[in-house]
């Protein structure tokens, strides 16, 4: 299953969903058409497993930024980081995860909640634990783990996928605005 998911990723993402075809990425995969019916029943459902794939390793990547970290903003500063290398090395997420939004919105959407809902926890924990403003709610720290993972994505588009910069200095800049705000 793992050849096939991978030869997804490089179709979708180079033709996109309406140009890619199952026997385009059974070719890429180097298996025969019997064995992607015997994982998927069809291109949707493999773009909708596609879709959770990338959506767990863009969190297996960045998982480990949250172990043995110090605090949640220094955990996220590295964790920002490596999803930046990560990006730069599948470029074709952003398309493939755009095309989500067309193709199985219920995919996409998922994508973005649970990814929304593990920064939720991690700063609601923060918070508990003293290490971020006491005087934010639950849903504070939600409405601040959506602009935390809008600005990730759109980070990763202008500096992994349009260009590349250092992500460790993209993920030093970035983490000021949230350490101390853009305030003189």
């Amino acid at each position: 299953m793992r050849k096939i998911l991978d030869a997804a990723r490089e179709e979708f993402g180079e033709r996109g969903f309406s140009e890619s075809s199952i026997v385009g990425i059974t070719q890429r995969a180097g298996v025969a058409l019997g064995t992607f019916y015997t994982y998927f029943d069809s291109k949707e459902s493999l773009f909708q497993a596609l879709v959770r794939d990338m959506s767990e390793q863009v969190r297996d990547t960045a998982a480990p930024a949250f172990v043995g970290c110090p605090n949640v903003l220094d955990a996220a500063r590295k964790g920002l980081e490596l999803f930046l290398r990560f990006a730069r090395e599948h470029r074709n997420i952003y398309r493939i995860i755009d095309e989500a939004e067309f193709v199985d919105p219920a995919a996409y959407r998922e994508h973005y909640e649970t990814t929304a809902t593990r920064i939720t926890g991690r700063l609601i924990g923060a918070r508990d634990k003293g290490e971020i403003a006491a005087d934010l709610s639950d849903e504070d720290l939600e409405i601040l783990a959506w602009a935390s993972m809008g600005a990730n994505v759109f980070l990763g588009l202008r500096y992994s996928v349009w260009d590349s910069v250092d992500p460790e200095r993209v993920a030093a800049v970035a983490n000021r605005m949230f350490r101390k705000g853009i305030s003189a």
